[in-house]
């Protein structure tokens, strides 16, 4: 047996009629509240009798010209016009995102490289337009990044990466957007003034040279040790690191030779007694790409984020 009580049934209700009854209860008048919701008349009485019957009430009756709301009806109209608020706001526009006044944070996943290149200029464009803006740079999840993009605003990452790192097969990409940044080509970087290298470094003094690594993965082998073992050579890795971090101050103290992305090459070597090489064997170029999720494509916020980190990419 059904209760009196038991939750009014939403799909068996035509919610239009909540929209009626919030008219005939502001304009207490059927014919100026038919007007309000585009009803005729008697289109506007036929709901107030299915309302009437919905809810057990006459809920407004006629006295004189206008019709009175009984007390039932003057207790559910606040909570009708909440109600109702809240179903509009779920079909209004999101509101526009103004980076002047908007307080939120963003969580970016980059390995030690994207950040360093991008986080400067990003945080000073941050301080000039989005002051109250915070972002959280996480470590590139290693392991099946793109899973893990939905913890993530955005994910930066080099284009080849994530095809090695996701072996999801055909669905990875799913739900998945992305743009380039921008390219980047590796060099090699030595100590000044190193004893064993020239006015260039040619390949058998490369092969010759102790080398530092950088393997994010933690995983011995990468790009160039594949080169090399298509010509027949290989390198010795005196020191692997799982950061780029400490590369370049290794390197200004020890005989060690790197091979890194040149940006980062350039920065270090500003400030370190460090001279950069081209390296003795072709390198391909790689590029970064930046990496959203489809959830959050058309959200003004992240266009806005996404926006920033595309125009400090023109510039580098």
């Amino acid at each position: 047996m059904h209760g009196m009580h038991d939750e009014p049934n939403l799909a068996a209700l035509d919610l239009n009629l909540l929209v009626v009854l919030e008219a005939l209860l502001a304009e207490r008048h059927v014919a100026r509240a038919a007007g309000r919701v585009g009803l005729s008349p008697s289109a506007t009485s036929h709901a107030l009798a299915r309302l009437r019957r919905l809810l057990g009430d006459p809920l407004l009756v006629r006295d004189r010209q206008t019709l009175v709301p009984t007390a039932r009806a003057e207790a559910l109209a606040p909570r009708l016009a909440d109600a109702l608020a809240s179903v509009r706001s779920v079909l209004a526009p999101p509101p526009a995102f103004d980076p002047a006044t908007a307080r939120r944070r963003f969580v970016l996943g980059l390995a030690d490289y994207a950040q360093f290149i991008l986080l400067p200029p990003l945080l000073t464009r941050l301080a000039e337009t989005a002051p109250h803006i915070d972002l959280v740079a996480r470590d590139f999840p290693v392991e099946r990044p793109l899973e893990r993009l939905d913890e993530l605003d955005v994910l930066v990452a080099p284009d080849r990466s994530l095809a090695r790192a996701d072996p999801l097969g055909p669905h990875a990409g799913a739900g998945l957007r992305e743009r380039r940044l921008f390219r980047e080509r590796f060099v090699c970087l030595a100590r000044r003034d190193h004893p064993q290298i020239g006015k260039k470094l040619d390949l058998a003094t490369f092969v010759a040279l102790p080398h530092a690594f950088i393997a994010p993965r933690g995983t011995p082998g990468g790009v160039v040790d594949d080169l090399l073992a298509e010509r027949g050579l290989s390198r010795r890795v005196a020191l692997m690191v799982q950061h780029f971090l400490v590369a370049p101050h290794a390197i200004a103290g020890s005989d060690l030779v790197i091979t890194l992305a040149e940006r980062v090459a350039r920065a270090f070597a500003t400030h370190l007694p460090l001279t950069i090489h081209e390296p003795p064997l072709p390198i391909p170029r790689f590029s970064m790409h930046l990496y959203w999720h489809e959830r959050r494509h058309l959200d003004p916020a992240h266009q806005w984020l996404r926006q920033q980190l595309l125009a400090i990419s023109k510039e580098l």
